[in-house]
């Protein structure tokens, strides 16, 4: 069923693609109505609330807290009027108690395993979890992103997902929590300590700029200077609302991502230049921006994580990190299905994920993310702790 005739399949994913994209244009969401809706699917509890013989090691952060888009989003999407939603089958198959959670992937996500690591939890829960989150779970940190989003303030529009300024307006809500549960102490230890984690972008490159065309008066270089300026005043709210160790993600080699090779690759699918072009410019934006930043706020870490080298290494020699397959995801055909397009109805999975490294024809598989986590966490996180 996944191994279609290329020619033909990629002609009617496309064309369904086109009316997925077509529902894309909802009304936005209002900061109002994302604070309220609450995500359904997942409430996550975090191993080792309660008392234990043995004392578990100290973390190596007292929180972490994460704003961004699908690649961190582990259900905030679930309960809000968009279609851009993985609360359903085959997502999360490979969870515990294999149900999904509206994490974009067959398991965990790449801030999971940065949790884990720091020593944090397993699991980092949304926001807007269905049910209220215990106490150790919200002091500990939660995950505001929303899959769809971006920098571009018409890209959570297009998809109506929760745009960042909507996200930063949850993190005070949030505050204000902690504040009632734990204390202004704890909240001012988030806030000095806590590692506050931002990954975005990708959508603005793949669907509002090249997909949508909705900027199509830019040119690469100037869309993604748009990209950089968003960017660089969303790091500068985060740090007037008291964070002092910030992690800023850089965009990936989304050209290379298999949707982006089907629909801009050519006969061959290969890398779409253009895609790749826009995020290296902006990520080279991103590095000035970042210093910049650190010379106007001294007392803050400021840690851009350049994932793109890391990812397209992996892009071009799969085999050398386990997998056999990066050019198609293991949901359906590979080639464009994503987020509504897979589904336990009409997508077949691959017999072994393990070879895959993507999961859907966007997302990376819980393999691979584990893979990019330990990358990120070897080369970059011991820069955030010092």
């Amino acid at each position: 069923m996944w191994r279609p005739g290329p020619v033909v399949m990629m002609k009617k994913m496309s064309v369904l693609l086109v009316v997925v994209l077509m529902i894309l244009f909802g009304g936005p969401l209002s900061t109002s109505s994302a604070t309220a809706s609450a995500a359904g699917g997942n409430a996550t509890r975090s191993v080792g609330n309660g008392k234990h013989k043995h004392q578990k090691p100290k973390p190596l952060a007292p929180a972490l807290i994460v704003f961004g888009d699908s690649i961190v989003d582990p259900g905030n999407n679930n309960d809000i009027h968009t279609i851009i939603k993985a609360n359903f089958p085959p997502y999360g198959n490979d969870l515990q108690n294999h149900r999904p959670t509206g994490r974009f992937c067959n398991g965990r996500i790449p801030t999971d395993f940065i949790a884990s690591r720091l020593g944090i939890k397993d699991l980092l829960p949304p926001y807007l979890s269905p049910q209220p989150l215990e106490k150790h779970d919200l002091v500990t940190g939660v995950s505001f992103a929303s899959g769809g989003t971006g920098f571009d303030p018409l890209t959570p529009q297009l998809a109506s997902v929760i745009s960042l300024p909507d996200q930063l307006t949850m993190f005070h809500d949030y505050l204000a929590k902690v504040r009632d549960a734990a204390g202004d102490a704890r909240a001012s230890e988030i806030l000095s300590r806590g590692i506050f984690a931002i990954c975005a972008g990708s959508d603005d490159v793949a669907n509002t700029y090249f997909t949508l065309r909705a900027r199509s008066n830019y040119d690469h270089a100037s869309y993604a200077q748009l990209l950089v300026q968003h960017a660089t005043g969303f790091v500068e709210d985060l740090i007037r609302a008291g964070a002092r160790r910030v992690a800023f993600i850089g965009i990936p080699p989304i050209g290379c991502v298999p949707s982006q090779r089907t629909m801009s690759g050519g006969i061959d699918r290969g890398c779409s230049q253009g895609h790749n072009e826009v995020a290296v410019a902006y990520n080279a934006g991103m590095v000035q921006q970042l210093a910049a930043l650190r010379a106007k706020y001294p007392g803050t870490l400021l840690v851009f994580m350049d994932i793109y080298g890391f990812l397209y290494d992996m892009m071009m020699h799969p085999r050398s990190y386990g997998f056999t397959e990066s050019t198609r995801g293991c949901c359906g055909t590979g080639l464009l299905e994503v987020s509504v397009l897979c589904n336990g109805v009409t997508s077949a999975v691959c017999q072994d994920v393990g070879d895959y490294l993507f999961w859907d024809s966007y997302h990376p598989t819980e393999k691979a993310y584990k893979v990019l986590a330990d990358y990120v966490f070897d080369n970059y996180v011991e820069l955030i702790l010092v």
